[in-house]
């Protein structure tokens, strides 16, 4: 099971829907946020964040008082883009699913730490499944019904677009069978439980159907935002963390220096380097570490040719791209895909 950290956060937007369904269901919530000690006025403020362990309790909370055994699912219903901060926005912007499914990695932070996205294809069908922190099965449950539900409502209002083809869930359905129908009607796909994972199961053919509402000069704004945020977001974090955000944002065709992260971080190169040396570590280090991860998430759920995948690792030149894969997998890029 995947675990979040005490300085896990989730955005207000995340949180702001369970309550607007909560107050759709007759529950005063005001009470429970005082309960799991949630300020009442933080949640006026869509940039701020509260804990994910705070969240998880006050779901749990609301559960026991809307009386709805759905009530993850039938919250999705008040998504909007704003529910998923910037990246709503980024999302609406994009070309294709494939490019919103390139990005939700990158910056998911920015909603929250409560799970993780991933993209599997295989067969000619890629599932983009959905990894819950949460640590009651109670509270998993309804997040991840509520996550799956939301990107259907979220895809079919503000994308006009209906990705999918099938709903998996990895828990049971629920035990009053007349509830299949708001699954039914919330997704209006086939839907199945007890599967390997929770996702949407999508065909690979559908990930690049051009998305009409799609704005590049807009999407190069928000994502400049949205780099900003997340280096806010993780100012308090160790530094080789925050040199592994900011590389992420940054890295294409051309890797930076050491200077120009400094420089971000607002310090000089020599603090930078004492810091990472500090926490065991160095800048190449770090920038290697990040390359073989996205390298292996390319090569694993795209399509992208050798020469794309080192352009996007900032390197100059493909070749230098094999032979640093290759020292640090023992393998070639090219044999690691065909596996």
């Amino acid at each position: 099971m995947l675990e979040f950290n005490d300085d896990s956060l989730a955005s207000v937007p995340a949180i702001n829907q369970y309550l607007k369904s909560a107050q759709a269901c007759g529950v005063d919530y005001l009470p429970l946020l005082e309960q799991v000690g949630i300020d009442a006025q933080i949640l006026e403020d869509n940039s701020k964040h509260i804990s994910v362990a705070a969240m998880e309790n006050l779901l749990k909370l609301l559960i026991d008082a809307s009386g709805d055994p759905c009530f993850g699912l039938h919250s999705s219903r008040f998504t909007e883009p704003a529910s998923y901060s910037v990246l709503g926005y980024i999302c609406m912007n994009c070309s294709t699913l494939r490019m919103i499914q390139a990005k939700i990695p990158i910056f998911e932070k920015i909603v929250g730490d409560m799970g993780v996205t991933e993209v599997e294809i295989s067969g000619g069908f890629a599932l983009q499944s959905w990894h819950c922190k949460f640590k009651s099965p109670q509270a998993v449950r309804h997040e991840v019904e509520h996550v799956l539900g939301s990107w259907v409502t979220y895809a079919r209002n503000f994308l006009n677009f209906e990705p999918h083809d099938e709903v998996w869930f990895e828990h049971e359905p629920p035990e009053d069978t007349a509830l299949l129908a708001d699954y039914a009607e919330i997704f209006g796909s086939q839907v199945l439980f007890n599967k390997p994972a929770s996702g949407l199961r999508i065909r690979e053919s559908k990930l690049d159907v051009p998305l009409p509402q799609a704005n590049e000069k807009l999407l190069d704004m928000l994502l400049e935002h949205a780099t900003q945020l997340m280096a806010e977001m993780t100012q308090n974090h160790r530094v080789s963390d925050q040199v592994k955000n900011l590389l992420r944002l940054m890295l294409k065709q051309q890797a930076p220096s050491s200077a120009v992260i400094a420089e971000k971080l607002g310090m000089s190169s020599r603090t930078l380097q004492r810091k990472l040396g500090e926490e065991g570590t160095h800048y190449k280090d770090v920038l290697n570490e990040l390359r073989l991860e996205l390298a292996l998430y390319f090569l694993k759920n795209t399509e992208l040719n050798l020469e794309s995948i080192a352009y996007e690792l900032g390197y100059a030149e493909a070749r230098s791209f094999y032979r640093s894969f290759k020292q640090w997998t023992g393998r070639t890029a090219g044999s690691y895909r065909s596996q």
